[in-house]
């Protein structure tokens, strides 16, 4: 360190007399929670071991009902033995070395912490393709939101009614779906969203309200006869804050400050089970971009759903550390294998977004 000096002092020029130290304690990047497992089946793990596996999956068949009358001659129905296809179809590996010098000399685990943290990186891009996965987007890039819309399905579709992302239209909540909303733009604009101001005694007629969404969400999934016990949503930051705003108290006991605990915030809002994450879809900058109410350019998506509406099937299938045999240095690389599959389009509903 390189302390001041009086003009004409010339003891120890150098300012060697200081030592530099380098503390053991790194400062470790905030991580974030992954919430895809614990709003997604493994029933169909099955037996992977490479890309490009596929497990087959039988629907349960359709039994028709008829009258019967006395002397009535039954006739049996033939039962269908219709399948779907999840094909284990995405795969990422990480690669990093350290030399034999650098280990030797260095005053930290550099080999354990980048393996934590690659650990982590595969994680969080399995999360962010997950979430957008089930929300109908493709990833760009890697380890960046899903931002376009997706037009292709891995394996078969589970209904042939569901559109190329694999979701039912009828589930998809846009702008358009609020009859409360009387501004002109398209009705298949983005939502624009506003908390409910305290003492309020009508309706808005430019906004809908976070519960307004969350609400009709939870009435899809009920037409859809999909089970009560089992429900998720996941929301963004954005979305948490709006619905933090709505003026009753017991959403002030719900919330209690506890912050997030691995996503969930909210153990049952409306029949669901509420988690955060910073990996759902967003379209342009997202919903929080200002003065962007009734468009089309910016928005966020929030999903819903049971837990059996996807299936997941993943393993890491190989984590080894090997010589280079290029240098004085060890090699640490692994890879990740999965799959992911929507099982019941009927139980998934999306709403995208603005703040209003």
């Amino acid at each position: 360190m390189a302390f001041p000096k009086a003009v004409g002092y010339g003891n120890l020029p150098n300012g060697n007399f200081s030592p530099v130290i380098y503390s053991k304690q790194v400062q470790l990047a905030f991580r974030k929670s992954s919430t895809v497992e614990a709003i997604t089946n493994n029933d169909y793990f099955g037996e992977i071991a490479n890309m490009g596996d596929s497990v087959k999956i039988i629907k349960e068949p359709e039994v028709s009902v008829q009258n019967y009358a006395r002397g009535t001659q039954i006739t049996a129905q033939d039962l269908n033995d219709e399948d779907f296809t999840l094909v284990v179809d995405q795969a990422n590996y990480y690669a990093f070395k350290i030399d034999d010098i650098e280990a030797a000399h260095s005053h930290v685990n550099f080999m354990q912490m980048a393996s934590d943290r690659a650990a982590y990186r595969l994680r969080d891009q399995y999360d962010q393709d997950c979430l957008g996965y089930l929300a109908g987007y493709a990833q760009s890039a890697k380890h960046t939101q899903a931002g376009t819309a997706r037009t292709t399905a891995p394996g078969t579709k589970a209904l042939t009614e569901a559109g190329s992302d694999e979701l039912l239209t009828t589930m998809k909540l846009k702008k358009g779906d609020f009859g409360n909303i009387t501004t002109g733009s398209a009705g298949d604009h983005s939502i624009p969203l506003a908390p409910r101001l305290p003492g309020a005694t009508a309706a808005p007629t430019a906004t809908a309200t976070p519960l307004q969404v969350i609400a009709r969400m939870g009435r899809l999934l009920d037409q859809q006869f999909v089970d009560t016990n089992g429900r998720w949503l996941v929301v963004d930051p954005i979305f948490i804050e709006l619905l933090k705003d709505e003026d009753s108290r017991l959403f002030n006991n719900l919330f209690g400050g506890a912050g997030l605990q691995n996503g969930l915030v909210v153990d049952n809002l409306h029949g669901f089970r509420v988690f955060v994450s910073n990996n759902l879809p967003k379209v342009g900058t997202g919903a929080g971009t200002a003065g962007t109410a009734n468009q089309n350019s910016n928005f966020g998506v929030i999903v819903g759903g049971h837990d059996s509406a996807m299936a997941t099937a993943q393993q890491i299938t190989k984590t080894e550390t090997y010589r280079d045999p290029d240098s004085f240095a060890d090699i640490v690389r692994g890879m990740h294998l999965y799959g992911r599959k929507i099982l019941r389009p009927e139980a998934l509903v999306t709403a995208k977004y603005n703040a209003a």
